[in-house]
């Protein structure tokens, strides 16, 4: 079945459409950010641009340290048209004027513009939710329902698009609605090589969003083990040149979601990653430190088997923690 997401064709003079992923010099969600631009650019089907405010470094907010490639107002200079898509992470701060206004501008010009996880957020603070259907983090949807009753928003879909507008689901939706992307802008099969190369599983809309609830237990445990600071663990995700984007964006984000674990993107220098993106070091690697692995399978099997580690490290009711952060429906359907 088609994935069901329709974009225009690139404007004017382009042969594949260009993509701006955007984070607010204050930060923005990891998985948001770098998995959308691993795996457009892992596609090969558009030309993908990591964007900020500043032109000063951006820390995502489970550690990995980022150099954008432009500012906005160099993307404005080079790029007049502005971007075909443009890609909006959940935000530190989701009212920030000049990213607000640089995404009203965007889409005036005509860009598909796309929320991944509580990016959403940003689009209803610029206005271009109201009278749309959308959808977020389930654990937002009540919240946002209330401050912006203009828009109908949506549960048990993992993307919905309304007109130029497409949001998603939490955080690990970013993988899925990247590939109907790959899909609606090069076609069923090219969609279906980048899944396969990244071990992703189905990137259709199905979801069930009520699957999905923090219960007293699990705030219990989140608290417990935050309190538990002597049983905390340091974690290294290497950094070295060539570093894949979409590993380390998704195990950096999924063990700070135990609250039981640190990680520290360890290397000398800055590097170039898999797809060019510069990113920064937190420290030197230290000897003795226990070193995340990269998966076997592909970058997108890093959920289910760190989850799967954290489970026998820490135990079920951690891992489910995780998931439910994550708000990871897999797809084998199985639940943690």
């Amino acid at each position: 079945a088609p994935s069901g997401l329709i974009l225009p064709a690139p404007k004017a003079g382009r042969g594949r459409p260009l993509v701006a992923v955007v984070a607010d010099a204050a930060g923005a969600e990891t998985t948001d950010f770098l998995v959308p631009y691993g795996v457009l650019k892992e596609s090969g089907a558009a030309d993908v641009i990591a964007l900020s405010t500043t032109p000063d470094t951006v820390q995502l907010r489970a550690t990995v340290k980022i150099q954008p490639e432009q500012t906005l107002a160099q993307f404005d200079a080079a790029q007049p048209a502005g971007a075909d898509i443009v890609v909006v992470p959940a935000q530190l701060n989701a009212k920030s004027p000049a990213l607000i206004a640089w995404i009203r501008a965007q889409a005036a010009k005509g860009a598909v513009v796309v929320s991944v996880c509580e990016g959403a957020r940003v689009l209803a603070a610029a206005g271009l939710l109201d009278g749309k259907q959308a959808t977020t983090h389930y654990s937002a949807l009540g919240e946002l329902a209330k401050a912006y009753p203009r828009t109908t928003w949506v549960r048990d879909r993992r993307w919905v698009q309304d007109g130029m507008v497409i949001s998603t689901t939490g955080v690990s939706a970013s993988i899925p609605v990247s590939l109907a992307l790959v899909e609606a802008i090069a076609g069923r099969p090219a969609a279906e090589a980048t899944a396969a190369r990244l071990g992703a599983g189905d990137w259709s809309a199905r979801h069930q969003t009520s699957e999905f609830r923090l219960g007293f237990t699990d705030y219990a445990v989140a608290a417990g083990n935050l309190l538990s600071v002597w049983d905390h663990d340091t974690l290294e995700a290497p950094l070295s040149e060539g570093v894949d984007e979409i590993v380390l964006g998704l195990q950096t984000d999924v063990w700070r979601r135990s609250f039981k674990a640190k990680v520290v993107v360890a290397g000398p220098a800055p590097v170039h990653a898999r797809h060019g993106l510069v990113i920064l070091p937190d420290a030197p690697h230290q000897a003795g430190a226990e070193v995340l692995k990269a998966p076997a399978g592909g970058s997108a099997r890093v959920l289910d088997q760190a989850l799967a580690e954290m489970n026998r490290r820490y135990g079920r009711r951690t891992a489910r923690l995780a998931w439910l952060g994550l708000e990871y429906g897999r797809a084998d359907g199985a639940k943690h």
